[in-house]
């Protein structure tokens, strides 16, 4: 073990020791010692086999036998007892740059977070400017280090990825030499985390192309150059592959490459059993290459109606394809308004009039507004008073919009440990829409956590069911759930499901949509929206919602604004 790697295993006593609020005198000796190792020049193996580490300044006897420790054996059973005592993810927050022990602990303690990605979504809901120690540089200053620790991460999340991957195809289009060029992979796909980004081009120039390519702004490296491949790495932490190949070749190529592999596996089966070979060069009937211009004439050439490539993931859209069965998926236009929208009222950035006036330049019709309720006091949550007076404020703006954007009021109900929600029935009633959400409590058992959330959709005010498995993605599991008995809920109350558009979220998971759409229960796409710029999460929400299958009739907020007056209308009556 090396200098470098023994002072870093002593500051990682130390901060554990910190969080742990053991003898500060013991922490700062092991910062001491951790910085001597660091500049020592001398031969440290040898001075611990004489037994004479104590003889660098800064070094006593007890850290010299943990230095020896690691010098011999390459661990340090005190390093790993330390870290069995917090939550792996609050140690891994030690990472961040800037952030440090004493406030890692306070996160810990005061907030409930214990994982990076945990972190990340309380900076985006504003938790970190009114917490004591902190404010809203250093939650700035905590959110630039969480940027810069996730370049290196393994999986990223799709909107990441989405990030990355616009403006290189976007550059890589300029090159004259280029036809065509796609995002292909994860990404295309929609899938909510991904691990790097493709694209695919054609060209009779194949040179000038990866010419172009590893010219792009934001390339760090580059990882090799071939002639048909290169693959690079970003600024952003990406990896990214460009395929190029003959025009002719695009559309069989965009499609393997786009994937998924379980996906490309059904479509060669299905074409081996019509006689015909299928890879990434084309679609075969013996030597002969079939002459196809498009990916819809590739599925048109196999018997099949076209699958969007956020449904292939090699499920069974390959035989509903095959029966005509593929629905028409719901698209960003067909979105008519959103809701769940946080203002500064509670742990949102902006005003209601600026999320407002952001709503009508994004071309939607109306906006439900949800702050937090009072018992989420972290989020600065409402009281019934503030309720009141924010639905008068609603009441005056509705007046001076009129006719341009149309606000509901609302609120993001607390569901609380018993499954009730966190107002009086009078003051629920004076509400256009309740959405339910789970925000604490999240360690119970499946059948504790399925009758609270069941007894939430059984309120008679409960319009939505928010981010229904509590899920951050890259951070927190899902809670235990029992999907079937909710959704059987859901369908006998007729609440609707809500698709958190929060990319951290994306929750319900695109893979429960099929049971929700047969049980009739209809999906209500919501971003979630902190600030004025949460509100284009719409995007990931839908491309969530296509990935689900769903239509356009399958989604609540595709409704024009009179038949979604109706429909809360309708609900208050019952």
């Amino acid at each position: 073990m090396d200098k470098k790697a023994i002072a870093g295993a002593l500051d990682d006593v130390g901060a554990l020791m910190e969080i742990l609020g053991e003898n500060p005198f013991k922490v700062r000796a092991l910062a001491n010692a951790a910085r001597a190792v660091e500049t020592f020049t001398g031969d440290l193996k040898k001075m611990a086999d004489e037994g004479t580490l104590t003889e660098i300044k800064g070094v006593g006897e007890s850290i010299a036998v943990k230095i020896t420790t690691l010098i011999n054996t390459g661990a340090l059973p005190e390093l790993e007892e330390l870290k069995s005592r917090i939550p792996a993810g609050v140690f891994e927050m030690l990472k961040i740059p800037g952030l440090g022990p004493k406030r890692a602990k306070a996160l810990w303690q005061s907030l409930g977070v214990t994982t990076v990605r945990e972190l990340e979504y309380a900076c985006n809901e504003n938790r970190l400017v009114e917490l004591a120690g902190f404010g809203a540089k250093s939650q700035e200053n905590i959110l630039h280090g969480i940027n810069a620790l996730h370049k290196f991460a393994g999986r990223r999340l799709l909107s990441e990825g989405m990030g990355a991957v616009e403006p290189l195809v976007e550059w890589v289009r300029g090159s004259p030499a280029v036809i065509r060029a796609q995002m292909a992979g994860s990404v295309r796909r929609g899938l909510e985390t991904v691990k790097d980004i493709d694209i695919v081009a054609s060209s009779a120039d194949p040179e000038s192309v990866m010419e172009r390519f590893v010219a792009a702004p934001g390339v760090t490296d580059i990882i090799n150059r071939g002639h048909t491949k290169t693959s690079v790495r970003m600024e952003s932490g990406f990896q990214a592959d460009i395929r190029v190949v003959t025009d002719a070749q695009f559309p069989f190529a965009l499609h393997h490459f786009t994937g998924s592999r379980e996906h490309n596996t059904l479509m060669r089966s299905l074409a081996k059993t019509q006689g015909l070979k299928m890879n990434e060069y084309g679609l075969f009937k013996g030597e002969q290459c079939m002459s196809l211009a498009s990916e819809e004439e590739i599925f048109k050439a196999l018997g099949l109606s076209y699958v969007p490539p956020e449904m292939r993931e090699g499920l069974d859209e390959v035989r509903l394809a095959g029966e005509g069965k593929i629905p028409t998926l719901v698209e960003e236009a067909d979105i008519a308004g959103v809701f769940h929208v946080h203002t500064d009222k509670s742990d949102g950035v902006d005003s209601l009039a600026v999320m407002a006036q952001e709503a009508i330049r994004l071309g939607y019709k109306y906006l439900g507004v949800s702050d937090h309720s009072r018992t989420a006091s972290y989020a600065g949550g409402l009281s019934a008073d503030d309720l009141q007076r924010q639905g008068e404020e609603i009441d005056k703006l509705n007046e001076k919009l009129k006719g341009r954007l149309h606000l509901f009021k609302g609120v993001e109900s607390d569901i609380l440990a018993d499954g009730s929600l966190d107002y009086p029935d009078k003051i629920l009633a004076t509400l256009d829409f309740v959405i339910a959400s789970v925000h604490s409590r999240f360690q119970k058992d499946e059948r504790a956590m399925t009758e609270r959330i069941v007894k939430a959709v059984n309120n008679p005010h409960t319009t939505m069911l928010g981010h229904p498995t509590g899920r951050l993605l890259l951070a927190r599991e899902p809670y235990p759930l029992d999907m079937e008995k909710v959704v059987e809920a859901l369908a006998q109350r007729g609440v609707h499901m809500e698709l958190n558009a929060n990319p951290q979220r994306l929750d319900v998971d695109w893979r429960e949509m099929g049971p929700l759409k047969k049980a009739g229960v209809k999906i209500a796409i919501n971003p979630d929206a902190h600030r004025k710029e949460g509100l284009q999460d719409m995007r990931y929400g839908v491309l969530t919602a296509r990935k689900g299958g769903l239509a356009k009739e399958d989604v609540l907020n595709t409704l024009p604004l009179d038949k979604m007056k109706a429909e809360l209308l309708s609900r208050r009556k019952k």
